[in-house]
């Protein structure tokens, strides 16, 4: 048809039928041709360029003119989303078609179209990276077994970490995927790469994101205090979304092919062995040409990359484990059945506990409320006086030493009445109660007529908060002590004497 147009604009022009058809490339008589049908349909050279190749082929017998069909347009979302319903099939959704369209499409045709709008949706956005702007993680697929020479075999997972600019890959052996090595081969990425990227981009494994969302996604708590410790962003990718970080896809092949490969025939006995080994690849896989950008990874990381990336802090992260706990009415949360005090208007609330390697971090409403060591075993307590309310923080103080000190301070006569009240029980807390019964009478009597009372009750071999209280009720304390008259037996005739009983 390009050729219909160009004989048609040459005509007008006023050329000869032989220039025309050496112009085109054509014979004449096709020249002619095109000349003939284009004067029966009354067409120039301006009205064929407005005309579609469809139209001009069916005006120049090209193409026949089909019977106007009603072949409806095709709702492809329509299709795409019930097809995701069980037991709904395109032959079924074709049969649907043409009970609204008895003229439509055949059914090969149908699925030919479906097939082309489907293949079409499936782009690519090309991701560029700025310079110190992401790193992208993720866990080989491929493990590597290690042989302990004194423990049981297991398969050790390869972490790699890639910058998004520069390409420069790291790569760790973990003893597992779980939250303890995700993290701490991240804190070894940065110190690798000496500095932090803007954000991290990690695919939805549960040692990273709890709960995975395309809008909303749920970041582990370790692994967002990890992130707000480097002052980096989490970007966690959609689920099932390979293509939202094809560049550490990339990298895993690689060194799964450059890296992991070669050492297959290698035995490991131990996790620092397995990367000693693996270093020394990574830094000729670092080091290799890239035919793309003309040089090494790790000199375009020096050229363009390095200078971008965040300082590390002063400190480095210290990994815990976080959970959430109940405080108990003793106010008191259980971490692995070990027991730690919070403050006791807590009791009854939610908080949030940070378990790291000796500390017990307990926060509510994110302000730390109480940091303990981690106890060594089971059922054992830590509590922390000012946690206490002030009742049960003086009972906690309660001794036997204390009671007698206070003791003394009134007198010696109450001093050993208080040690009597501690030795007549089978355990001296049972007479801490009477003991402090006891002192408290000074308040109401007075330290003389307390001491005075005390020193009447050891005389006579007392041993009763409750005697010498009743000796301050009704005054006994104000009396001298005597001794008691021994009794004798008066003669009488009607007594009758030893002899009587034998």
């Amino acid at each position: 048809m390009r050729q219909v147009r160009e004989v048609l604009r040459l005509t007008e022009a006023g050329r000869s039928q032989t220039e025309i058809a050496q112009s085109c490339r054509i014979a004449r008589s096709t020249v002619r041709e095109y000349q003939r049908k284009a004067a029966q349909a009354g067409l120039s050279s301006e009205a064929v360029g407005c005309m579609s190749e469809a139209e001009l082929e069916v005006a120049f017998g090209k193409k026949r003119p089909g019977r106007q069909r009603s072949f409806g347009e095709l709702d492809y979302l329509y299709l795409h989303r019930e097809l995701t319903r069980k037991g709904v099939t395109l032959y079924l959704l074709w049969e649907e078609y043409l009970r609204e369209h008895p003229d439509g499409y055949s059914y090969s045709r149908f699925c030919e179209l479906y097939c082309e709008w489907r293949k079409s949706q499936r782009l690519s956005l090309r991701q560029e990276y700025k310079a110190g702007d992401k790193m992208l993680v993720d866990f080989a697929g491929m493990t590597v077994p290690i042989h302990p020479l004194d423990g049981a075999e297991f398969e050790a997972s390869i972490f790699v970490g890639t910058l998004g600019a520069s390409n420069l890959l790291y790569v760790e052996a973990t003893s597992g995927e779980d939250l303890n090595s995700w993290l701490g081969a991240h804190v070894r990425c940065f110190e690798y790469f000496g500095g932090t990227p803007g954000a991290v981009v990690p695919d939805n494994l549960k040692s990273g994101v709890t709960k995975a969302c395309y809008y909303d996604p749920v970041v582990n708590a370790s692994y967002q205090e990890l992130a707000e410790h480097y002052s980096i962003a989490v970007l966690p990718t959609r689920s099932a979304k390979p293509r939202d970080k094809a560049k550490v896809e990339q990298a895993v092949q690689l060194i799964e092919r450059r890296i992991l490969a070669p050492l297959r025939h290698r035995r490991f006995t131990s996790l620092a062995e397995l990367n000693i080994a693996i270093k020394e690849l990574l830094e000729a896989a670092n080091d290799r040409k890239m035919q793309v950008y003309g040089c090494s990874r790790r000199e375009l990381f020096e050229q363009t990359e390095k200078a971008a990336l965040e300082p590390l802090p002063a400190q480095r992260y210290r990994f815990g484990h976080w959970l959430g706990a109940g405080v108990n009415i003793d106010y008191h949360v259980e971490v692995d059945r070990r027991y730690y005090s919070v403050p006791y208007q807590l009791r009854g609330r939610r908080v949030d506990v940070c378990v790291r390697e000796k500390t017990i971090e307990i926060y509510y409403e994110q302000k730390r409320v109480a940091l303990h060591p981690v106890l060594p075993r089971p059922g054992m307590h830590h509590t922390l006086k000012e946690h206490m309310p002030q009742e049960h923080r003086y009972m906690q103080e309660w001794s036997p030493s204390r009671f007698l000190s206070w003791a003394g301070k009134i007198g010696c006569e109450t001093q050993r009445q208080v040690a009597s009240l501690l030795e007549s029980r089978a355990h001296p807390e049972q007479g801490y109660r009477s003991c402090l019964g006891l002192l408290r009478m000074e308040k109401r009597y007075g330290s003389e007529r307390l001491e005075a009372a005390c020193r009447r009750a050891n005389h006579f071999g007392i041993v009763s908060m409750r005697r010498i209280k009743s000796m301050l009720e009704h005054g006994h304390d104000r009396l001298p002590i005597t001794e008691p008259r021994a009794r004798t037996r008066s003669a009488h005739g009607n007594v009758r004497g030893g002899s009587y009983y034998h």
